[in-house]
């Protein structure tokens, strides 16, 4: 079976047109950004404020490795 078809733990990417894992390699998004991406869309279906904490930890990591190569 095609990886990209197949999802381990529930259902909540199937319904989407393009899946966050296509969205994040077609772009080239680095892991945070990814991660950032796969929470926010999958929230109102799996984690809730728990899957929308985790988008705003990564985007704190983000600006945190920016102001860090300053």
């Amino acid at each position: 079976m095609n990886p990209f078809k197949k999802q381990v733990g529930g259902n909540h990417y199937k319904k989407y047109k393009i899946q966050p894992v296509d969205f994040i390699i077609q772009n080239k998004l680095d892991f945070c950004q990814g991660s950032v991406i796969k929470y926010v869309v999958r929230f109102k279906e799996k984690g809730l404020i728990a899957d929308l904490d985790k988008a705003i930890h990564y985007i704190e990591l983000l600006k945190d490795s920016i102001k860090s190569r300053k």
